[in-house]
């Protein structure tokens, strides 16, 4: 059977089990294993596991991600999140949409806190979405604010997806983060922009808060600025060292978890069922993400040893005569269409056994690519009909939003992010620039 014909099937039978509703760990590692077994006989397929494990288990960065989940849940649980919304609202209530505006703030320092997009979905709709409406902010405006902020979990460090990319495409952690930030910022002003021009033209969409409620002591107003400042506080205690190189990724890591354990004791809040919701989740979280990478991982080795991906290479270059730039493009468009369906970490461990070798082949630079793919699964999350951040949202927020305020809310602020996805790809120093210059220096 030619190797062009395997891999086809090989991803026919992946997408065949994932339409059935299996983990995505388990059908794309039982593709990997049955495919070695009869490729290479009964010891290939047993190494190709066991190499796989030892790869994952011998990965140092790998240890980042456990700490970094664990400082974002334990913000999170001990209502660090609340302090950083009261903040926002006496701070920025006398603008008009000046809460929309602090929800994206928000959603920034919940980014640093915790690197996962449904975090911020999750935080945003329980702490942000009741306080907007009640405020008499247009349902379809605050909806597509909370999804839009939510996209930057992924982007902003430090972001657990960025670490699973880093795996696969074996590019260093530390330098995805840096190439994250400016985007992140970058994409997070262009929403607060958005938002500003939108409720100037439009005063009803969000009203300013009455002064009554503004009106505060100036020692209650640094008191909240303080406490609300205090997630950012803990993010540069844990960057700073390691940009300066006078820690390494793992040891940042390590200064943000104790960092966030020791603000919450001194606070007060490090209850007994906080920690243990902490440590649970923490859990939970980086023993999926360790499977994930397991199979990702065991899929990209039956990939090499096929030639798949050189085969691929020859067929869009030299067959069909395409150049890099529409090559690249194809792969993004295809990001927005497995998005109505699937994950960004299903995804990544789908495509990057063929995308990742191609991007590199075609000279692009894979840290740039990085940057690319996590904007374009975000798009793709948030993508009508079949959007997965749509039906999160549907899931999370009260009966008076419908599925179509959903579909409407995201609209304007997906031109946004494309606007910001073809800006990086015409000018890819906007997320090389940082990891240049730290690593550089």
């Amino acid at each position: 059977m030619p190797y062009e014909l395997i891999a086809a099937l090989m991803f026919s039978t992946m997408m065949l089990m994932l339409l059935t509703g299996q983990r995505v760990f388990g059908a794309i590692g039982f593709v990997a294993v049955v495919a070695a077994f009869f490729l290479w006989g009964d010891r290939g397929g047993y190494d190709l596991g066991f190499s796989a494990a030892m790869k994952l288990m011998k990965w140092y960065p790998l240890l980042t991600l456990p700490m970094f989940i664990f400082m974002g849940y334990v913000l999170s649980e001990s209502r660090i999140a609340d302090d950083l919304y009261k903040m926002f609202h006496v701070w920025m209530g006398g603008l008009s949409g000046g809460l929309a505006v602090g929800t994206i703030g928000l959603m920034v320092l919940i980014s640093a806190m915790n690197g996962l997009s449904v975090a911020g979905m999750a935080i945003g709709a329980t702490i942000a979405l009741p306080e907007l409406l009640r405020r008499g902010y247009d349902k379809r405006m605050v909806t597509g604010v909370i999804q839009a902020g939510s996209s930057l979990g992924i982007l902003v460090p430090p972001s657990v997806v960025l670490v699973l990319y880093a795996m696969i495409a074996r590019q260093p952690v530390g330098q995805l983060w840096l190439a994250g930030v400016i985007p992140g910022l970058m994409m997070a002003t262009m929403f607060v922009i958005y938002i500003v021009i939108r409720c100037k033209l439009n005063p009803a969409l969000g009203p300013v808060l009455p002064a009554a409620e503004r009106d505060i002591p100036r020692a209650e107003k640094l008191r909240l600025l303080r406490a609300g400042l205090l997630p950012l506080g803990i993010f540069f205690v844990m960057m700073v060292p390691f940009v300066n190189g006078w820690t390494s990724l793992v040891e940042s890591s390590a200064i943000g978890a104790i960092a966030a354990f020791m603000a919450a004791v001194l606070k007060g809040r490090m209850t007994r069922e906080v920690f243990e919701n902490s440590v649970r989740n923490t859990l939970g979280i980086s023993c999926m993400f360790m499977w994930i990478i397991l199979a990702a991982l065991a899929f990209g080795a039956v990939f090499d040893g096929l030639g798949a991906v050189k085969a691929i290479e020859n067929l869009f270059t030299d067959q069909l005569g395409l150049s890099p730039w529409v090559i690249l493009i194809l792969m993004q468009l295809s990001f927005i269409i497995m998005g109505t369906f699937l994950d960004d970490t299903a995804m990544l461990v789908i495509v990057a056994p063929l995308y990742v070798p191609l991007v590199g082949a075609l000279g692009f630079d894979l840290i740039w690519y990085g940057i690319l793919y996590t904007i374009t699964t975000q798009i793709a999350y948030m993508t009508p009909p079949f959007g997965y951040n749509l039906f999160l949202m549907r899931a999370m927020a009260p009966p008076e939003i419908g599925l179509r305020d959903i579909y409407a809310s995201i609209i304007p602020f997906v031109l946004v992010m494309v606007a910001a996805l073809a800006i990086i790809m015409v000018f890819p120093q906007i997320a090389l620039w940082l990891p240049e210059y730290v690593y550089g220096k």
